[in-house]
């Protein structure tokens, strides 16, 4: 199957092989490929009929649910482009990405749909679809409507994710960035339709969305589970349902080997797990494998602007390349490259830079940015790494000052400019401190106004009013001043050596 194929053509293909086939579980619906499909092609025809413009923007603010996949695949079916966002997001964010992205549909739940009334930028989305209408289509695949023209190079989806600048960036990938990414990962880990997923991260997020591309390319199961703050449920669907894999952030593996009841029990159907969203210990790693004896362990790296996956370790070499991101995925090139340009020697850091189908498009409306990143179709990642003298890669630090938490890139500008805006408040900084279960937590430094009485209750409930809940920091101290440099910025470097 080559890359030129659009995304939705992995379900209609895999409906019309296998249309009584399992696609989706969640709880205890069942939804068949051939279901699926049916449910798609008529959503796909609702949003063609009320006049949806090719190209057109389709938010959808929903948890995974087959809902989700007829909303996403759907937009796409009817020439689309989706733009997916968590339950979870704030008032603030949603309508800074719908200004940006000014969407035609936004598809949400009934109750969702309500609250977003009062917002002045959802007056001008021209249709916007409970989602409990996704539910309704035709029991059996239909053939699939195409649109003359279509190409790979058409935008499929819209990821946003947070920049340097605090402000949201969507990330533009097309149908052959997220096709050729999914070929590679079913590649290298072997995908069939025999295989199942447990689904615990969100398809709004680019290592979610890749369980979706891939095991509908195969024809294989997703099962979907939205309650991991209780873990040994999910343990009990694994073993209920035969799940042969599991997909999890570093964080998801520490509650798993600390907070459940992972470690005295076996699981024979679970053939590999796989660990991305920012860097896992060596010693969490050792302790996966011991857990899970029989199943493989793949640390991978990647980014939401290479639709997901870069590089992968294999397992066999977990335990002799421990800390290492492994090598480019198939289909991927890699160099490590030095400030001037030139690429690194082995041993020496340079930055990640990637080339390949995968790598987006760029930023929507944002050229500057793109243009920071894309050079000749190269991505340059910002992160720092180094490769030993079998090419095997390892992160050592990031150029920007992002932080990876729980899987979650995170600006501290964005949660700075909330604190900031607190009655007390003279100044404050954020950084990313080391943390065993999140990858880094969120330390914030606050600087009080002269008899200012503001506390660290006072600090996290704001922070809690008004940001995602994966923004609000973990910690907050009050020192008397923050450490500038000599232009009078704030020292960062400074204030992670004070955090040691």
């Amino acid at each position: 199957m080559g890359s030129r194929v659009l995304l939705h053509e992995y379900l209609t293909s895999s409906a019309l092989r296998q249309p009584e086939k399992v696609a989706v579980i969640q709880g205890k619906r069942r939804i068949a490929y051939g279901d699926l499909l049916g449910r798609t092609e008529t959503f796909a025809g609702l949003l063609r009929n009320a006049g949806f413009p090719r190209g057109g923007r389709v938010a959808i603010v929903l948890e995974n649910s087959p809902e989700y996949v007829v909303a996403c695949l759907g937009a796409l079916m009817a020439g689309g482009v989706a733009v997916p966002l968590g339950q979870q997001i704030t008032e603030r964010r949603f309508a800074t990405i719908l200004t940006d992205c000014r969407p035609a549909v936004l598809i949400a739940p009934r109750l969702l749909v309500e609250s977003f009334a009062g917002i002045p930028v959802v007056r001008d989305v021209s249709l916007v679809i409970p989602a409990e209408r996704l539910n309704e289509g035709n029991p059996a695949p239909a053939g699939n409507p195409s649109i003359a023209g279509r190409s790979g190079d058409d935008l499929a989806l819209l990821l946003y994710t947070s920049g340097t600048t605090g402000e949201p960036k969507g990330v533009m990938l097309t149908h052959r960035n997220l096709t050729a990414n999914a070929e590679s990962i079913v590649e290298y880990l072997g995908l069939s339709e025999a295989d199942k997923v447990m689904v615990v991260l969100p398809f709004h997020y680019s290592y979610g969305n890749s369980l979706l591309t891939t095991h509908l390319m195969v024809g294989g199961t997703l099962v979907l589970e939205n309650r991991f703050v209780f873990p040994n449920l999910v343990l009990e669907k694994i073993r209920e349902e035969r799940v042969t894999g599991f997909a999890g952030v570093p964080s998801t593996f520490a509650i798993l080997l600390n907070r459940s009841s992972l470690r005295k029990n076996s699981f024979p159907s679970l053939r590999y797990v796989t660990q991305a969203g920012g860097a896992m210990s060596p010693r969490l790693a050792r302790d996966l494998r011991e857990a899970l004896p029989g199943t493989d362990v793949y640390i991978m790296y990647g980014q939401t602007e290479a639709a997901a996956r870069l590089t992968y370790l294999d397992p066999s070499e977990l335990i002799r390349k421990a800390g290492s991101i492994g090598k480019a995925i198939p289909g991927v090139r890699i160099t490590l490259r030095r400030k001037d340009g030139a690429i690194a020697s082995s041993g020496e850091v340079g930055e990640i830079v990637a080339e390949g189908e995968n790598v987006m498009a760029g930023y929507w409306n944002n050229p500057d940015a793109t243009k920071a990143v894309l050079e000749e179709g190269r991505l340059h990642t910002g992160d720092l790494a180094r490769a030993d003298e079998e090419g095997f890669l390892y992160i050592v630090g990031r150029r920007s000052e992002m932080i990876k938490t729980g899987g979650h890139r995170v600006s501290p500008k964005e949660i700075e400019e909330v604190i900031s805006g607190m009655p007390g408040v003279h100044e404050t900084a954020v950084i990313g401190v080391p943390d065993e279960m999140l990858g880094q937590a969120i330390r914030a430094f606050v600087v009080r106004e002269p008899g200012g009485a503001v506390s660290m209750k006072d600090v996290l409930k704001h922070c809690s009013e008004n940001l995602e809940p994966f923004l609000v920091p973990h910690e907050v101290v009050f020192p008397d001043e923050l450490p500038k440099s000599p232009a009078g910025k704030v020292d960062r470097a400074g204030l992670k050596c004070s955090a040691r």
